[in-house]
């Protein structure tokens, strides 16, 4: 059975995911509840609404809460769990991976995003290519929809070629981040998957940026390339968060990317926020 997600992914027309962080590891108790009860009223908010959310595991290199466990036990059983997508690095022992798999199946999960993890800190992967765990975990769960990842940013015909290929192993991608400044980068990706004929579904990552704070931008830009220079003059002519974003889904749409997922929206008031963003983009 195919999951909701990669059904909705083959659909004509905009489909709008979000991406959520668990809490990161090291808070005290009381901070951690707080932040897991303010996530989880977000995410049910988002999963009744028919949204996809995303659950990364190790985002941007920071340790943080394990999050199958605490989805399947904490967000309600009126949750569907098909709306639900865990994200799954390969910055585990290839043990872990492979019983994390096993446990997201057997939970009821149907869709599993596995890809490497940044190699310039934390633990190493346990194996050197997403694929290859993806090629393992299909052995096991065969029934379990795996995405996998391309980078528009670099070069179109090898990210194609890459998730073009039977190793790919995988339904659905998810993309690097971009925005309207990188809408060329786009264009020459869908150009190129059109090509050589590759119709995987793919997902293409924006962010939420609060401000153009420089100390931000910085550390963000040691994870994916972020136009600070641009980022700033908007910011200074007084647009707001909310319009920047609704810039770059504007962007995207128009090169030929309608469905996104939107990253860094926090954990309290996300719907709020997705809305306000959405109303400032062209319909």
């Amino acid at each position: 059975m195919t999951a909701a997600l990669v059904d909705s992914l083959r659909r004509p027309g905009r489909l709008i995911t979000v991406e959520l962080r668990p809490p990161r590891s090291g808070l005290s108790a009381a901070e951690g509840m707080d932040s897991w009860i303010d996530l989880n009223h977000s995410i049910r908010h988002l999963a009744l609404k028919d949204i996809f959310v995303f659950l990364t595991d190790d985002a941007v290199g920071s340790r943080e809460e394990e999050n199958l466990g605490h989805l399947a036990a904490n967000v309600g059983s009126d949750v569907p769990l098909s709306r639900l997508v865990p994200f799954l690095t390969c910055k585990h022992t290839i043990e872990h991976c492979l019983l994390y798999a096993d446990r997201a199946h057997s939970l009821g999960f149907e869709a599993l995003t596995v890809v490497g993890g940044d190699v310039s800190t934390g633990p190493p992967r346990c194996v050197p290519h997403s694929y290859m765990l993806r090629q393992r975990i299909r052995e096991r769960q065969p029934g379990l929809s795996l995405g996998g990842w391309a980078n528009p940013h670099r070069d179109s015909s090898e990210q194609v070629e890459y998730i073009g290929s039977d190793d790919f192993s995988a339904e659905f991608y998810l993309t690097q981040i971009v925005s309207h400044h990188s809408a060329d980068r786009v264009e020459a990706f869908l150009e190129e998957c059109d090509r050589r004929d590759v119709s995987t579904p793919g997902i293409f990552g924006v962010f939420y940026y609060w401000s153009a704070q420089p100390g931000t931008l910085a550390r963000l830009g040691e994870f994916f390339p972020v136009p600070a220079e641009e980022l700033t003059r908007e910011f200074d002519a007084g647009a707001s968060p909310e319009e920047v974003l609704g810039k770059t889904l504007d962007a995207l749409r128009a090169a030929g990317a309608e469905k996104v997922y939107i990253s860094n929206l926090g954990h309290r008031r996300v719907q709020q926020r997705l809305d306000k963003a959405l109303a400032r983009a062209a319909t």
